[in-house]
């Protein structure tokens, strides 16, 4: 069930037999010249919807505003304070422990949503204590069958940024956006790849310079729509596994 398309009454019903509520986040940033901007916050509605029609889940809107100042030097990118990002999450979070649910499932799109994420939550337990909802992180491309398919398909090639994988399921679930004859993007070095995980790349500029195109090691042209199907019903069927076993905890 999806929690912007129900009544309120819908929602208390739910309540009455289950406590907890998916809420994906994701982000408003370029993604190379074929990902689209909205790639992580596509992904991961779509995985989350795509359990919802299997499961008796509630999945919230996508909190899709972020931050992304790297990423800021491409036009049509957004980008939010990790403080205000964190502080937004907090709130949605306050409204939902006042309608009775107490274990939040945030299923992740975007790296740089990690650290404001865990800030959070971090912050919830101390000033709440017990009575703090539950919350449980997940990174889509995290779950152990989707990540064997990320590197079975593309190996190296699905890099950090505007990857293979992503790209594929915005082709399965929107659009393909096509570039004849692309040449793969620099392949990224063993030090790059550790410095730069959770989506820390540095000043806009710097990073525009250094990523001219907006991929980073992610060779996008890759993607398949068939690719983007496997990975939506490998990640949705992996997250009701996983929501089960946390509704339970």
């Amino acid at each position: 069930m999806n929690l912007q398309t129900a009544t309120s009454q819908e929602v208390e019903d739910y309540l009455k037999t289950c406590t907890a509520i998916i809420l994906p986040t994701g982000s408003l940033e370029q993604h190379g010249p074929v990902g689209l901007i909205g790639t992580d916050a596509i992904c991961v509605e779509t995985i989350a919807l795509r359990a919802a029609e299997q499961e008796s889940v509630l999945v919230a809107p996508v909190l899709n505003y972020a931050p992304a100042q790297f990423n800021l030097g491409f036009a049509g990118t957004i980008s939010l304070s990790a403080q205000t990002f964190s502080r937004i999450f907090t709130e949605i979070t306050n409204s939902l422990m006042r309608s009775g649910f107490d274990r939040i499932y945030v299923l992740n799109g975007h790296g740089a949503n990690l650290a404001p994420l865990r800030s959070a939550v971090h912050d919830l337990y101390l000033k709440h204590d017990d009575a703090s909802p539950r919350i449980k992180i997940r990174n889509w491309w995290d779950f152990p069958k989707v990540n064997a398919l990320r590197q079975q398909l593309y190996g190296e090639w699905e890099g950090l940024h505007g990857t293979p994988s992503e790209v594929a399921i915005t082709q399965y679930a929107v659009r393909t956006v096509k570039r004849e004859n692309a040449d793969p993007p620099r392949a990224l070095s063993k030090d790059e790849i550790r410095e730069t995980a959770g989506d820390y790349h540095g000043p806009a500029s710097e990073h525009r310079k250094n990523f001219s195109d907006g991929r980073v090691g992610s060779f996008s042209e890759l993607a398949e729509h068939e690719h983007g199907r496997q990975f939506v019903t490998a990640a949705a069927n992996a997250l009701i596994e996983e929501f089960r076993a946390f509704v339970t905890i």
